[in-house]
């Protein structure tokens, strides 16, 4: 019985040791097969995360090494270009058996907005899982988790054998939390793009709260105002007609009951987000500075204010201008107007710059059928609520989707505790190998819509 009983306590004592060789073992088996278990996918992931790329000084360094690594660990063509010095583009090639044929292209951006570290409830740049498996860092959802899953794809498309027929590109840019001028736009007008042949371009898309994955074929244009009205000074205790102050609140109502009714056709189903004109008031500048604070007796010569517009493609900018000039900066008031960034929504010749959604577009067909080959749902397409990449590659006339595969998570992009759960990021890189298929082994001229799957 003593016997027994010291051979029981010896098993239970070398019980986790037997696990952990077991689950050693586990793990070198299926590196040998040549797949990555789901823990060490999520662990390039969160490596990713961790490099530091926040806006507005953004360590390029360190996330060009990375991926370029991971480039290189796929048996990738990769590369960075400086169109501006220390503002690197990491371009990846995946080459295909016919390269007349037009590219793909996958862009996303490395950098990611400031995050307020008192503010969340796990350090934004620690990519840390709670318990429920969701991953909290800063860029979880906007958008390295795209960037990587792109990389993910590729990886259990080659294990699998799959030889792409067009090329496919990969394009990591700078800037795109700052507008993409030193990123995207430079890449747009390079040579190196124009080298690519580009047929397609993957952006960014959004979180869905519901099982449908969202797809976006347009997005609104930034026209980011300042008004500006003048005055006579006064003392603060007399009324006058026409003061800065005055004639700016005037302005500011307007803005607001515009702003009330483009919200109320939201709120009421009618439109959705990203077919309507936003305004947000972002800045209120007014009243004489004094060593404690502002002056009281004095009524200002001058005041102003920011607004934050954003513009769809199915509006009309003249009427808006209209709006502006008339009602919102009439000179009547003594007020002016200015644009920090003004955006068209349309091209050269006025047509509103969008991506088709109807059977010209065979990319569009692709894409769902994918999605759906993916056991994924697609909701109907939608205009991008705010600014992406995709806008410089649009203006080129090129077709761009916005497509980040995020169901059932809330939309967290530049807040606190944005996360994104392991679930869905392993999802969507299923999404992503079913839609990068369909995509490179597209053979049709386009607009035929047909494709070719090598299996």
């Amino acid at each position: 019985m003593e016997l027994n009983r010291r051979s029981l306590l010896l098993l239970l004592l070398l019980l986790p040791s037997l696990l952990a060789l077991i689950l050693l073992a586990s793990s070198a088996a299926a590196a040998a097969d040549g797949h990555d278990d789901d823990d060490s996918i999520v662990a390039r992931f969160q490596r990713y995360l961790r490099i530091n790329t926040a806006q507005p000084s953004p360590d390029y360094a360190q996330s060009t090494d990375f991926l370029l690594s991971e480039a290189k660990s796929l048996a990738l063509e990769g590369r960075a270009v400086e169109f501006v010095p220390g503002k690197p583009v990491v371009l990846l090639r995946w080459p295909g058996s016919d390269p007349s044929l037009p590219s793909v292209l996958l862009n996303s951006h490395t950098d990611v907005q400031p995050a307020e570290d008192g503010k969340w409830s796990h350090p934004p740049f620690a990519a840390r899982a709670d318990a429920e498996g969701r991953i909290y860092a800063r860029g979880s959802q906007d958008m390295k988790c795209v960037g990587m899953q792109y990389l993910e794809a590729i990886r259990r498309l080659k294990r699998s054998g799959f030889a792409p027929l067009r090329d496919v590109y990969l394009s990591f840019v700078p800037d795109e939390e700052i507008g993409g001028h030193d990123g995207a736009a430079k890449l747009a007008e390079s040579d190196e793009l124009r080298a690519m042949n580009v047929g397609i371009v993957l952006d960014e898309g959004l979180a869905s709260p519901t099982e449908y994955y969202r797809a976006f074929y347009g997005e609104r244009c930034p026209w980011w105002l300042v008004i500006k009205a003048t005055g006579a000074p006064g003392h603060g205790a007399k009324l006058y007609d026409n003061t800065a102050m005055e004639n700016l609140l005037k302005s500011i109502e307007s803005v607001r009951r515009f702003r009330a009714s483009q919200f109320d056709l939201v709120k009421a189903g009618l439109k959705a987000e990203g077919e309507v004109t936003s305004v947000n008031m972002v800045f209120l500048k007014a009243g004489t500075p004094s060593p404690t604070g502002f002056v009281m007796n004095l009524q200002p010569s001058e005041a102003e204010a920011g607004f934050d517009v954003r513009v769809p493609p199915t509006a009309d900018p003249k009427a808006l201008m209209t709006r502006i000039a008339e009602e919102w900066a009439p000179i009547s008031r003594n007020m002016t107007f200015e644009f920090k960034q003004k955006v068209s929504p349309h091209d050269a010749l006025g047509n509103p710059i969008l991506t088709a959604t109807d059977s010209s577009n065979p990319w569009w067909a692709l894409l769902e059928e994918a999605v759906k080959k993916a056991n994924g749902k697609l909701g109907s397409p939608e205009i991008f609520p705010a600014s992406t990449d995709a806008r410089y590659f649009r203006d080129l006339g090129l077709p761009a989707i916005g497509f980040s595969p995020m169901a059932n998570t809330p939309v967290l992009l530049h807040d606190h505790n944005e996360f994104l759960s392991k679930t869905e990021y392993l999802r969507g890189i299923e999404i992503y190998e079913s839609i990068i298929k369909a995509y490179a082994s597209h053979a049709g001229p386009p607009g035929d819509g047909g494709s070719k799957d090598e299996l």
